[in-house]
C-alpha cells in the first residue's frame, strides 16, 4: 500500500509567456528561472497571489494570473517562511538552481485561480 503523504497548496502570481511555459509542461511544473531571478518565491495565500498579479504583473505585462499548486508537505518545510510585509505576506524562497527538484515534489498538476487585465 503506498503511503500519500500530505500536501500544502502554494500560489504563484505569473504574467502571459510564464503561463505559456508552464501551459507546455503539461501544467506540471514551472520554467527555469532568469539569470536576474535568483529566487523562485511561491506565495502561501490567493489573496496575496492576486495582489501581485493586479498590482504588478497587470501594469508591467498586460495581465497578471495567478496559478494555485500543491507540494509534498515534509519537501516546503525545508523553505522556510519569509515574511516580506503585512501579515498575509508570505511567501517561500526556492533558489533558482533548486526550482528543477522543486517541480518534482508538485502533486498533481498547476491550476489557474485568477486572470487580471489592464
Amino acid at each position: 500500500m503506498r503511503h500519500e503523504s500530505a500536501t500544502m497548496l502554494l500560489y504563484r502570481p505569473v504574467n502571459q509567456q510564464e503561463l505559456d511555459l508552464i501551459a507546455a509542461s503539461g501544467w506540471l511544473e514551472f520554467p527555469p528561472r532568469l539569470p536576474e531571478q535568483p529566487i523562485f518565491y511561491p506565495v502561501l495565500n490567493e489573496q496575496y497571489a492576486a495582489q501581485i498579479a493586479r498590482d504588478w504583473n497587470v501594469p508591467y505585462y498586460g495581465v497578471g494570473y495567478v496559478l494555485r499548486f500543491a507540494v509534498d508537505a515534509d519537501y516546503a518545510a525545508s523553505f522556510p517562511v519569509q515574511n516580506v510585509g503585512g501579515r498575509e505576506h508570505e511567501e517561500l524562497w526556492v533558489p533558482a538552481e533548486e526550482l528543477a527538484e522543486f517541480n518534482q515534489h508538485i502533486v498533481g498538476q498547476i491550476e489557474v485561480v485568477g486572470m487580471f487585465q489592464a
